[in-house]
């Protein structure tokens, strides 16, 4: 919205330079205004090492000498006021840099984008969106996430579908598409992977080069804010997928955007990610830190995001990852920790949290660090949920044994409830798990056809009975067997071509409605009220029970058999005598299973069994899970 603009640049500027403004992107850019009655765009941009700056486009035929910009109070930044200026215009910064080299960059606070392999920055106008979200977010201020059902469909919208002649779905045809079948298929969430603008598809978006601009592939940033809006009036939260730690060296990007080092680490040893062929991010500088929180605080502030997972958190943190000896330097400390990026997501997570208290902040952090969903205040880095990468490998490695073998690493089944509630954590089987020879989810499970199928029901269900919230990629809800594929859409004729592939999609639909459904499976995620153990040690047949509780006290009881043998007489130790009734079972005929448990509602018995006085006596099928609850403790009244 054009506005008169004065000498209101100077204090945000100030905060700027010390790292406290979190909303340069109302700052720098382009802005659509009026100065004396005329409209144009106003441009600014940060540029301290530069001799000189000047905006150039079609519009002035790139001539670099025609729209120089002035230098602003503080001597580092430029700004220029250009009339008759339209949106989508597209534009560069011609900078001359400190030894006379001409360098052409694209916006760093750009709003939008030419579409790759094109990579002017285009202008326009974020504002006169009308959102249609208003009641989803006084419900999601109302409620508490912690105590919520968080089940999350990752998302590649590059390749989730395609159009039949390979073209994207655009942001407006997800909305139209995508959003109705996450709604039919019950999650809570989506998170997307990288959507800020990235020049080669083959990075998946990792390796950003424009911050504060959706991919224009898909759209406009307004097509995105309506994909967004579709799936908030349908009850969808969306996260967004925000990569903090590095940005590639393409010549129109960040790197070195004045002719110097500048959002990068000018240190030899802080400077790279060489393995990723990416700079990393300097995090001992106000200015970056201001511009990386304002870019967290945008997606919120302007695209209603209801959280960001961060990536590679762990390459930030240590100053030796992914380096040998003598390729690092030791901090003050001698310590191989990263002070400045520690002290950069404490502010971070502050930030946003001040301004959104709702929102998910989830860390990507694949090492053992302490307190990653603690407050600073008592040492933590301030998230709010971080991923169990933990329990992801134990899992999967465990998933790949031929049942044989599963006895002797039965630990692996077990072991995260070792830690299970020193932080809030997100149960991921991502992106990263189906890819580069990994073998899709399907495809890890040992045995037959029918047995790679009831393998990952039996898997799922007792996923989604652990503790944590639930994270899953796209294609494994129907069982696609072949790796996922950047350049291609998800094999849906699978799903509506063969019977497996059909119930096991069902089956997911009905384990999603089932967990949003049973507070024992949501609430009480922090502490041993929420789980008991009944039987982690039954190594031997590959089982394990336990029971799941909510804030009445209610309870499921869940049995999930990972053996490739049935179990006949199964003896289920429990707690209390009566009558156990069977509420979800992922070997029903319906979802593809064998139907072999015929009785709905068993009868504990005095038989001791897993160092309980009664058991259930049961014939327990094959890579199983069952849910059952108490029918006499049901029937009790809670307070």
């Amino acid at each position: 919205m054009a506005h008169d603009q004065k000498n209101e640049s100077d204090f945000p500027l100030y905060l700027y330079h010390h790292g406290k403004n979190d909303r340069i992107y109302e700052l720098f850019g382009a802005h659509p205004v009026a100065q004396e009655g005329k409209k144009g765009y106003i441009f600014r941009v940060w540029a301290p090492h530069a001799q000189s700056v000047s905006v150039v486009g079609d519009f002035n035929s790139w001539d670099e000498r025609a729209n120089v910009m002035s230098r602003m109070v503080d001597g580092q930044s430029f700004e220029l006021f250009i009339e008759g200026l339209k949106e989508y215009d597209i534009y560069k910064y011609c900078i001359t840099a400190a030894d006379g080299r001409k360098i052409l960059k694209a916006d760093p606070v750009g709003f939008h984008t030419e579409t790759p392999p094109a990579t002017a920055s285009k202008l326009y106008d974020l504002e006169g969106y009308e959102w249609g979200d208003g009641e989803y977010f006084a419900a999601k201020k109302a409620g508490s996430v912690y105590s919520e059902p968080v089940n999350i469909y990752e998302v590649n919208l590059l390749s989730w579908k395609r159009h039949a002649d390979g073209n994207f779905l655009s942001y407006r045809d997800l909305a139209n598409e995508l959003v109705p079948y996450v709604k039919e298929m019950g999650y809570t969430h989506v998170e997307f992977m990288p959507v800020t603008e990235f020049p080669f598809e083959g990075s998946w978006g990792y390796q950003v080069t424009g911050y504060f601009a959706v991919t224009s592939r898909l759209g406009t940033p307004k097509d995105f804010m309506y994909l967004v809006d579709t799936f908030h009036q349908n009850g969808i939260g969306v996260i967004l997928d925000w990569v903090p730690a590095h940005f590639p060296k393409d010549g129109h990007g960040l790197y070195e955007f004045d002719g110097a080092p500048l959002y990068e680490s000018s240190q030899w040893d802080r400077m790279e990610h060489k393995s990723w062929g990416t700079r990393r991010f300097d995090y001992g500088r106000e200015e970056v830190l201001s511009f990386l929180i304002s870019d967290a605080c945008y997606f919120f502030d302007k695209f209603h995001a209801d959280g960001l997972r961060v990536d590679a958190v762990a390459s930030m943190l240590y100053l030796d990852y992914d380096k040998r000896p003598g390729e690092w330097v030791p901090n003050i400390y001698g310590e191989n920790k990263n002070l400045e990026a520690i002290a950069f997501l404490r502010r971070l997570n502050e930030a946003v949290f001040l301004r959104f208290p709702y929102a998910l902040m989830i860390a990507e952090e694949s090492t053992a660090w302490g307190l990653v969903t603690k407050p600073g205040s008592v040492g933590g880095l301030g998230f709010n949920f971080k991923w169990n990468m933990g329990w992801m490998n134990d899992m999967l490695s465990y998933l790949c044994l031929n049942p044989f073998f599963r006895m002797n690493n039965h630990n692996k089944l077990t072991f995260s409830m070792m830690y299970a509630f020193s932080e809030n954590y997100v149960l991921p089987i991502s992106h990263d798990e189906v890819v580069h020879g990994k073998c899709s989810l399907i495809n890890k499970m040992p045995g037959t056809y029918e047995e790679k199928f009831a393998g990952v029901r039996a898997f799922l269900g007792y996923m989604m009975a652990h503790p944590g919230k639930k994270l899953n990629f796209m294609g494994y809800e129907f069982g696609q067997f072949k790796e996922w594929d950047y350049r291609e859409g998800l094999e849906f004729f699978l799903r509506d071509t063969y019977e497996m592939h059909g119930k096991l999609s069902e089956y997911v639909k009905a384990l999603n409605a089932f967990y949003r459904e049973t507070p024992a499976f949501f609430e009480v995620e922090d502490s041993w009220e929420g789980f008991e153990w009944l039987a982690p040690d039954d190594a031997d047949r590959n089982a394990v029970s336990f029971l799941r509780r909510d804030k009445k006290g209610n309870e499921i009881l869940v049995l999930v058999s990972f053996s490739g043998a049935d179990a006949e007489d199964y003896l289920l130790g429990v707690n209390e005598k009566g009558k156990y009734r069977v509420v979800f079972s992922s070997d029903e005929k319906k979802y593809g299973g064998a139907g072999k448990l015929k009785k709905k509602v068993f009868t504990a018995v005095a038989r001791p069994s897993h160092g309980k006085q009664y058991s259930i006596p049961i014939d327990l099928p094959a890579f199983t899970c069952l849910y059952f609850i108490h029918e006499a403790a049901a029937a009790k009244p809670k307070k």
